[in-house]
C-alpha cells in the first residue's frame, strides 16, 4: 500500500531534522556536513514528489499522535494551502545546503558541524509548522524555528554586530510569540480545543473574534516583516551566513504569511475593515521597503530591505481579495490571490538566488560593500548572468517570473478596484508602479556598481569565481525564474487549486476570470523575446571572434589620468531618490566642518540610511524604560533572608487580598 502525501511529508521533515546529527556524533565534520547535505536533497525530493500529489488531487491524510501532554493529541495534515508554502521550502533547502559545502566547509569552519545541524532543524520546524493542526504542536514547531535562526544567525560568535542583531531577532520573535499565546489561547476559550477549527466554520461573531485577528497580524505580521514591525529584519539577513540569509528570506518570512492566511481561513465572514487594513499595510510595507533598500550600500542589507518590499506585495494581493469578499467581486478575490499566492512562490526563487550570489560576492571579494565593489562581470562570468537574472526578476520585468504575480494584481485592481464601494483598490497600481519604478532603480544600482565598471577597491581587483557546488544551486533558481516566466500559463495552473481551494470561488468562475489575464499572449511574447535576445547575443559573439576585442580606457570626461575614485558610487547614484524620499527613509548626513582657511584640507561627508523605527522609536523607549526602573535593581543584593522576607510579605498581600 502506498503512502500518502501526509507521510512523505513527515519522512521529509525527520530526514532534514536528523540530518545534521551523524556528524556531531561521530565527530567527523567533513562527513557529517557531506551526509547532511545528501539527506536535506533527499527529502528535498520526497517533499517535492509530496507536494505534486497534493497539488494533482491526491488527498493527505490527517494524521494523529497522542503525546502525553493535556493539549489534545498533536495532529499532522497537509491541504492545499500547505503546498503554497511547501512547494519552495524543499526547492530552497536542498539548493541551501549544496551551497553550504563549498559556502561553509567543514574544513575551514569549526563552526560548520553547529551551523549544519540547525540548518536542518530549520527547515524542518518550517515544515511542521505548515502542518501542525493543534496549536500547542504549531507553538512548539514555531519556536524551534525560532531558536534554530538565531543559533544560524550567531554562528559566527566573534562579531559583537552579530550577537547585537542576534539579541534584537530574539526580542522580536518572542515578543511575537507571545501574541501567538495569546491568538490560541483565544482559540480555546473560543472553540473548547486545542485543535485548529476547520476552514470557514467560525463566524464573525464568536466570542473573541476581533481579538484572535488582531493577535494574529501582531505575531505573524512581525515574522513576516510586515512594517512597522520589520525593524528585526534587515540586521538579521545581513550578519547571517548568505545561504542562511537565503531561507530565512525565502522561505520563514513566508511562515508569518502562511499564520496569517491560516487563521482567516478559520472565519466563513471577515470584518470589512481587515481587507483595507491588510492593504494599506502592505502597501505601506512595499513602498518603505524599496526605499530603504534604494539608499543601502552593504549589498545584503539591501536585498534584506527589498524583502521587506516584496512581503508588502504579497499582502497588497490578500488584502485585494479580502476586499473583493467583502464587495462580492470575485475578480478581485481571484486575481488578489493569484498575484499573491504567486508571488510567495516567485520571491522564494528570485530571492533566494540573490541571496546566494551575495555569497558569492563576498566569498570572492571578502567585503559586503557595494561601493567596494566593480568590474566583477569579467571576473565572475557564472555569477554575473546569473544574479542578473535575479535583478530583473526581482524588478517584475517580463520575461522572468516577477511579472506574473503582479501582472494579476495590476489586472485586478484597474478593473474591479474602481467599481469597490471606496476607490482605494483603484490606488494599488499607481502604488506598484512606483514601488516597480524604485526597484528598477534599486537594482540597476546594485548590479552596476558591483559588476560594471573598473574596480574600486584591491578586494574588487582580486575578486576570484565561486567553484560549481556554490553557482551550480543558483543555475537551478535562475533556470525555475526562467521557467515560470515564460510559461506563466503553468503557473497558474499549479496555483489555481489552491486560489478555488481558499478563495472559496466556483470553477466557472475562475475559467472567467483568468481567461481574461493575457497570459497566453504574454508567453508567446517572452518566448520572442528570449528569442531575440540569443539571436542578438549570438551575433555579437559571432562578431567578437571575427576580430579581436580593442581593450581601453573609459572616456574619462578629460581627465589625463582617470582613476577608479571617479567612477559611480552606489551613494552617488541614489542619492537624488533618497533626497526625494526622505521623509521616509530619514537619512543620515554628517557634513565636514569647513573652516575659512586659505589652504585646503581633507573633509569627509558620511551618508546612511537608518533603521528609524529601531533607532528613533525602539531604542529610546527601552532605554528610558529600563532607566524608569533600575530602582528595581536595589531589591537584589545577594541576602537569602530579605529573599525569604520577600516571600512572606507577597504571600502575606495575596493572603489578606483574595479573602
Amino acid at each position: 500500500m502506498s503512502l500518502d502525501p501526509t507521510a512523505y511529508l513527515l519522512i521529509a521533515a525527520a530526514l532534514l531534522a536528523l540530518s545534521g546529527v551523524p556528524g556531531l556524533l561521530l565527530n567527523r565534520p567533513l562527513f557529517g556536513q557531506r551526509s547532511a547535505a545528501l539527506c536535506a536533497v533527499g527529502a528535498s525530493i520526497l517533499g517535492e514528489c509530496a507536494v505534486i500529489a497534493l497539488l494533482g488531487g491526491t488527498p493527505g491524510a490527517t494524521w494523529q499522535i497522542d503525546w502525553p501532554l493535556p493539549f489534545g493529541p498533536a495532529l499532522f495534515s497537509a491541504d492545499l494551502l500547505s503546498t503554497i508554502f511547501l512547494l519552495p521550502l524543499f526547492l530552497v533547502t536542498g539548493c541551501a545546503s549544496l551551497y553550504s559545502l563549498a559556502y561553509w566547509p567543514a574544513r575551514e569552519k569549526s563552526s560548520a558541524g553547529k551551523l549544519t545541524l540547525f540548518l536542518g532543524l530549520f527547515a524542518a520546524a518550517m515544515v511542521i509548522v505548515v502542518m501542525a493542526r493543534n496549536g500547542v504542536l504549531f507553538l512548539m514547531a514555531w519556536e524551534g524555528m525560532a531558536l534554530s535562526a538565531y543559533f544560524l544567525l550567531t554562528t559566527d560568535q566573534q562579531d559583537s554586530d552579530v550577537q547585537r542583531v542576534g539579541t534584537v531577532y530574539l526580542l522580536a520573535t518572542h515578543t511575537g510569540t507571545m501574541a501567538l499565546f495569546a491568538l490560541f489561547s483565544l482559540l480555546r476559550g473560543t472553540t473548547g480545543t486545542f485543535a485548529f477549527p476547520l476552514p470557514h466554520t467560525l463566524s464573525q461573531g464568536v466570542p473573541y473574534a476581533t481579538a484572535i485577528i488582531v493577535t494574529a497580524l501582531i505575531g505573524f505580521g512581525g515574522k513576516a516583516g510586515l512594517m512597522p514591525l520589520h525593524f528585526w529584519l534587515p540586521g538579521a539577513h545581513a550578519n547571517a551566513p548568505s545561504h542562511v540569509s537565503a531561507m530565512m528570506s525565502g522561505l520563514m518570512l513566508k511562515m508569518g504569511v502562511y499564520g496569517i492566511l491560516r487563521t482567516l481561513s478559520f472565519f466563513d465572514a471577515l470584518p470589512v475593515w481587515l481587507g483595507w487594513l491588510i492593504l494599506l499595510l502592505g502597501a505601506w510595507s512595499a513602498l518603505n521597503g524599496i526605499a530603504l533598500a534604494t539608499g543601502q550600500r552593504d549589498l545584503k542589507r539591501l536585498l534584506a530591505c527589498s524583502s521587506i518590499e516584496n512581503i508588502g506585495i504579497i499582502f497588497i494581493g490578500i488584502g485585494l481579495a479580502l476586499v473583493g469578499m467583502q464587495t462580492q467581486s470575485p475578480y478581485l478575490v481571484v486575481c488578489g490571490f493569484f498575484g499573491a499566492f504567486i508571488h510567495i512562490i516567485n520571491h522564494s526563487l528570485f530571492k533566494s538566488l540573490l541571496f546566494l550570489g551575495s555569497g558569492v560576492l563576498i566569498h570572492g571579494t571578502g567585503t559586503r560593500e557595494i561601493d567596494l565593489m566593480g568590474g566583477l562581470a569579467r571576473r565572475m562570468p557564472v555569477t554575473s548572468p546569473l544574479f542578473l537574472i535575479g535583478s530583473l526578476a526581482i524588478c517584475g520585468l517580463p520575461p522572468l517570473n516577477g511579472f506574473v504575480g503582479e501582472l494579476f494584481l495590476y489586472v485586478g485592481a484597474i478593473t474591479d478596484g474602481v467599481t469597490a464601494p471606496l476607490p482605494l483598490a483603484a490606488l494599488v497600481a499607481p502604488v506598484l508602479a512606483l514601488v516597480g519604478g524604485l526597484a528598477v532603480i534599486t537594482f540597476v544600482k546594485l548590479y552596476g556598481i558591483v559588476f560594471l565598471g573598473s574596480p574600486r577597491s584591491a578586494a574588487a581587483a582580486h575578486g576570484h569565481e565561486a567553484t560549481a557546488m556554490m553557482t551550480g544551486p543558483m543555475v537551478l533558481l535562475a533556470a525555475g525564474c526562467l521557467i515560470a516566466g515564460m510559461a506563466p500559463v503553468l503557473l497558474m495552473r499549479l496555483v489555481a487549486p489552491v486560489v478555488e481551494y481558499y478563495g472559496n470561488v466556483a470553477g466557472d468562475v475562475m475559467v472567467q476570470v483568468t481567461g481574461q489575464v493575457p497570459l497566453v499572449p504574454l508567453t508567446i511574447a517572452n518566448c520572442m523575446l528570449i528569442a531575440l535576445g540569443l539571436a542578438i547575443g549570438a551575433v555579437y559573439l559571432r562578431r567578437l571572434h571575427r576580430q579581436p576585442a580593442l581593450y581601453g580606457s573609459t572616456w574619462g570626461c578629460g581627465y589625463l589620468a582617470p582613476t577608479p575614485r571617479i567612477q559611480y558610487t552606489g551613494t552617488s547614484f541614489s542619492e537624488l531618490v533618497v533626497n526625494l524620499l526622505g521623509t521616509l527613509v530619514a537619512p543620515r548626513r554628517q557634513r565636514p566642518g569647513l573652516d575659512c582657511v586659505v589652504l585646503p584640507r581633507p573633509a569627509q561627508f558620511h551618508y546612511e540610511v537608518t533603521e528609524t523605527v529601531l533607532n528613533q522609536v525602539l531604542t529610546p523607549v527601552f532605554h528610558w524604560t529600563g532607566l524608569a526602573f533600575s530602582y528595581v535593581r536595589r531589591l537584589q543584593h545577594g541576602q537569602i533572608h530579605v529573599y525569604m522576607l520577600y516571600i512572606f510579605v507577597t504571600l502575606f498581600v495575596l493572603m489578606i487580598w483574595t479573602h
